[in-house]
């Protein structure tokens, strides 16, 4: 989730941890309760969509294909990341937390691809909040549009789903991985491969799992994102493409760092993500596998890691390590 706080003033800024944009374009489209009087939290907005200006993006959109798919990374407000997958075969697409609806609407056409489906990984304004506009895009041009996601609150749901549920996608397959901790309901979608060695999976993650990190656990346990990331999303072949939900890597491994200052696979990871940041390149994907390497929460198994913070359980550990994080300063 974005961590910031919406200041109205003739146009809107957005005030993030370490750097603030103004958006004189964003607009708000419902009513909502402050939490004091210029303020609210971003969490409590509903229904609102902006659209950036090409020129005028956090990062560069990237493309991921094999034989079956074709994936678009695009961003999206302050350091958001939006996708687009495609079914070669039929030229149907599904969109991933479309925060920014008439962008992902322009891309999807850019690639002659129908959207069929939304995959909402959580509630969160940040990551629904583009659903409903979307939907009346769609239908404006006589489509119809199914929203998937694991929580009543997300915008225009239609299909509510669980762990291990099924979504296809003309010849695609997901499995639905139930991870709640940052929200009650959030899912991450696992586009699985005949042959994961030959052709790597995906998982879109949301904010349960980032490069090198995880997300705070707002509605949740430790024991939840233990469970969420070595159980489930820990147990994905090595290989699948990790497709997070923000633009959050140097940070992570600062923190990352901090833990395991010798860790040679995290000094690697930042020096490399440095010079992607410094051309707008995007730093998705990683892999489980790299994740399992160089992101400190996924380590709360490591001997290691468990030895230099004196905490042997890997659950105690974690939120241990997530308190750590949320009071970090770089």
């Amino acid at each position: 989730m974005l961590v910031g706080r919406l200041l109205f003033q003739k146009s809107c800024t957005i005030v993030a941890k370490e750097a603030s944009i103004n958006f004189g374009h964003l607009q708000v489209l419902n009513k909502f309760k402050p939490i004091s009087k210029n303020s609210v939290t971003f969490s409590n907005l509903r229904n609102y969509s902006f659209s950036k200006m090409d020129g005028d993006k956090h990062s560069k959109k990237k493309t991921l294909e094999n034989a079956n798919w074709k994936i678009l990374v695009l961003p999206a407000a302050q350091d958001n990341l939006m996708y687009l997958i495609v079914d070669k075969g039929s030229k149907e697409a599904f969109a991933v937390d479309p925060l920014d609806p008439e962008y992902m609407l322009k891309e999807a056409k850019d690639q002659k691809a129908t959207l069929t489906g939304i995959l909402t990984t959580h509630h969160h304004a940040d990551h629904a909040g583009g659903n409903k506009k979307l939907v009346e895009l769609v239908a404006s041009e006589g489509g119809k549009l199914a929203v998937y996601g694991g929580d009543d609150r997300i915008d225009a749901l239609t299909n509510k789903v669980g762990q291990d549920d099924k979504i296809t996608l003309g010849s695609l397959e997901f499995d639905c991985l139930f991870t709640p901790c940052h929200t009650s309901g959030h899912i991450c979608y696992y586009l699985k491969t005949a042959n994961p060695v030959v052709q790597k999976p995906a998982v879109f993650t949301g904010d349960t799992l980032f490069i090198a990190g995880c997300g705070r656990f707002f509605e949740g346990t430790a024991e939840q994102m233990h469970d969420a990331l070595i159980e489930k999303l820990g147990n994905l072949p090595n290989e699948t493409n990790v497709l997070c939900g923000h633009e959050y890597t140097i940070g992570n491994l600062k923190f990352a760092l901090s833990v395991e200052p010798d860790n040679e696979y995290m000094q690697d990871k930042i020096s490399w993500a440095r010079d992607q940041r410094t051309e707008l390149n995007v730093t998705v994907p990683s892999t489980i596998g790299e994740e399992k390497r160089i992101n400190p929460f996924m380590r709360c198994i490591a001997p290691e890691v468990q030895k230099k913070l004196g905490i042997s359980d890997p659950v105690t550990l974690l939120g241990k390590l997530r308190e750590m994080k949320d009071n970090y300063k770089p």
